[in-house]
């Protein structure tokens, strides 16, 4: 579960030499957008909301395994039979995914499409699933089985009935575009609202950074403390509405890709990065990575932070992130 859950995006009016602040919520890749732009009349702002709208949209028809008309569809129906020539730019996304999938020793992996999906979230489980079936849920899962081309952009699939998925990484990938795009078309400050996955560029008419507040999940009414966000992207990835509990042990919605088990132990991840596609990508496998690992990990990456809240509520963070109290 991402979003609004265990961050707060503290939004101050812009009052910047006549220019305003214009926000549209909408419903895109199957969640809510919230795209906020500093403009400096309704009519300009909503000429820049409408790009936004079109690129994620554009990307959306990219991307979507649900689109029988989509590249990505394409490949998945071709799976064990060929590869598939596709956009420069889808292949290049591909490409990035497996990368991380490689940083995280397969934490994050696309191919978690083709899982099985043997747990329930819903209030249904009443046991838990045999060690058979949690083998069998994750048979056709492996990021090492996905082939690229790159001199004929073809993208190939070697086991029967695989599946690739955006859902780990394509909000935060559509952000990012979105984002790109209005900068180039002169939008000096705002913010994409992707379900959470937060990115935000420009300052706030004080000339401050845009803050946020990193949450308790077990006491949403305070907050450890703020962090600021300048020209980058803030995503966190929580567990703690959708879990179930067997033998007195939490097993969250979050699945390893690798075992087929969900993950336990920790409550919200957030992650910060300059894109929101790494942030999106890396909030996930912190949690499947645990916490040692993940802060570990974390750590080596540039410019990346990370902050974690863990089922007591308490708070580890990555070693280069200060949390001014509020």
């Amino acid at each position: 579960m991402r979003g609004l859950i265990g961050i707060l995006l503290l939004i101050v009016a812009l009052q910047m030499y006549g220019q305003s602040t214009h926000k549209r919520s909408m419903e895109l890749m199957g969640c809510g957008f919230e795209i906020t732009v500093v403009a400096e009349n309704e009519l300009s702002a909503n000429r820049f909301i409408d790009l936004a709208h079109n690129e994620i949209s554009r990307i959306e028809k990219l991307i979507s395994s649900w689109d029988q008309n989509s590249q990505t569809s394409a490949i998945n129906s071709n799976a064990g039979i060929k590869g598939v020539k596709v956009d420069l730019e889808l292949f290049e996304l591909i490409e990035r995914a497996i990368g991380i999938s490689k940083l995280t020793d397969g934490s994050f992996d696309i191919s978690y499409a083709s899982m099985d999906r043997i747990w329930k979230f819903d209030g249904s489980m009443t046991a838990m699933p045999s060690q058979s079936e949690i083998d069998a849920s994750v048979v056709k899962v492996g990021f090492q089985n996905i082939h690229l081309d790159k001199e004929n952009l073809t993208v190939f699939l070697k086991e029967e009935n695989m599946k690739i998925g955006f859902g780990g990484i394509g909000k935060g990938y559509a952000a990012d575009k979105a984002k790109d795009l209005l900068i180039e078309n002169g939008v000096a400050s705002g913010i994409i609202n992707a379900s959470g996955d937060m990115n935000a560029w420009g300052k706030q008419a004080n000339g401050e950074d845009w803050k946020v507040a990193i949450t308790n999940p077990l006491d949403k009414n305070n907050s450890f403390g703020l962090l600021p966000i300048s020209n980058g992207a803030v995503v966190t990835s929580g567990n703690y509405e959708k879990y179930v509990v067997f033998d007195h042990k939490r097993y969250s919605h979050i699945i390893d890709p690798r075992t087929g088990y969900p993950t336990t132990g920790i409550l919200s991840v957030t992650v910060f990065a300059p894109k929101a596609e790494l942030a999106d990508a890396l909030s996930t496998s912190v949690f499947v990575m645990g916490i040692e690992t993940g802060l570990n990990r974390i750590n080596q990456i540039p410019k990346v932070e990370c902050v974690i809240v863990d089922e007591a509520g308490k708070l580890h963070k990555s070693s280069n992130i200060k949390i001014d109290s509020k």
